[in-house]
């Protein structure tokens, strides 16, 4: 018996659905907690290609919701246990591991060899660049973010507005799974809806699920779910870029503290805080704001914009 035939026997599926989804490339930008039913469900229908893309290891703090993982694999690095997973679900997938992190510098090569992108990183960001990024290129963006009891998961770019669109201000909260926690089952609702999301585009079923998005509270189990077909692009945008790519003529502030961050950002970079800021009478130049996850830069770039008409560009170091 053909491993697809429970899914063919749809009508939604079919013999050209499957085939479709043999030979759809898909990114998948993280291998955590999202990752752990993302990859199963996509290998197990039967994604012809699946390029996955992290550059941490295994950690045993991260397994109650990165359950694709065991204890044993601590250490290793998450995208080659990951790959080998998936491999081992399905021979028939061919399955890349990327050890690294996704930066402005890189994201348009992987993303345009892509004909689909998940976003499962936990990165302002990450998800912002991928945005960007699919954006320009045309590309549909399947994004996801969870936090405490609580998350999202919509579809974005490739004729759909953006994640900017959606979400243009400077997040209010700096929270962080590390930082505030979340429940393993939580997790795992928004990665099956984001799978369920990225097959559904492949399959090209109606209503596509980019200009949707889905909220879900798992402390009340109530999901809300809306559509932005419409929704304006912002008419300027702080872009992301990486470390490497700040130059000797922009003026860098490094907004993290000596105990932060020993060495600044950049050798040029001078360190100050947000409230030390002030309109600088060159506004020719080129204003880089850093920190460590790009949030704080994004907040001081939103204080500053109105008095610098030049072009500020935020650097998160942690994905630098």
């Amino acid at each position: 018996m053909n491993r697809y035939t429970r899914q063919m026997i749809l009508p939604e599926v079919g013999a050209e659905g499957q085939a479709r989804l043999s030979a759809a490339r898909v990114l998948v930008v993280g291998a955590g907690g999202l990752t752990a039913p993302v990859l199963p469900l996509l290998v197990g229908a039967g994604v012809g290609h699946l390029t996955i893309m992290d550059r941490d290891e295994v950690a045993l703090s991260n397994l109650h919701r990165q359950t694709l993982f065991t204890e044993a694999d601590s250490g290793r690095p998450k995208v080659e246990v990951a790959a080998d997973r998936c491999r081992g679900l399905n021979g028939e997938v061919t399955v890349s591991a990327v050890k690294q992190a996704l930066t402005s510098e890189n994201a348009a090569g992987f993303v345009e060899q892509a004909d689909l992108v998940l976003d499962c990183a936990d990165s302002y960001a990450a998800s912002y660049i991928l945005s960007d990024t699919c954006l320009a290129l045309g590309k549909p963006l399947i994004s996801a973010s969870v936090l405490g009891l609580a998350g999202y998961v919509g579809g974005f770019c490739g004729g759909a507005p953006s994640l900017r669109a959606v979400f243009p201000d400077a997040p209010d909260s700096g929270a962080s799974c590390a930082t505030s926690g979340v429940l393993g089952p939580v997790v795992g609702m928004i990665g099956a809806m984001q799978a369920q999301m990225a097959l559904n585009l492949i399959l090209g079923l109606q209503p596509s699920p980019l200009g949707q998005m889905v909220q879900v509270d798992a402390r009340t189990f109530r999901s809300t779910a809306f559509r932005f077909d419409k929704a304006p692009e912002p008419a300027r945008h702080f872009s992301f870029i990486s470390s490497s790519q700040l130059m000797d003529g922009d003026l860098i502030v490094e907004l993290r503290g000596p105990d932060e961050a020993p060495d600044p950002v950049h050798p040029n970079a001078r360190r100050a805080s947000m409230r030390d800021l002030k309109p600088e009478p060159n506004k020719r130049k080129r204003l880089a704001l850093c920190c460590a996850t790009g949030l704080r830069a994004w907040r001081a770039a939103e204080e500053m914009q109105p008095d610098w008409p030049g072009e500020i560009v935020l650097v998160a170091a942690s994905t630098s």
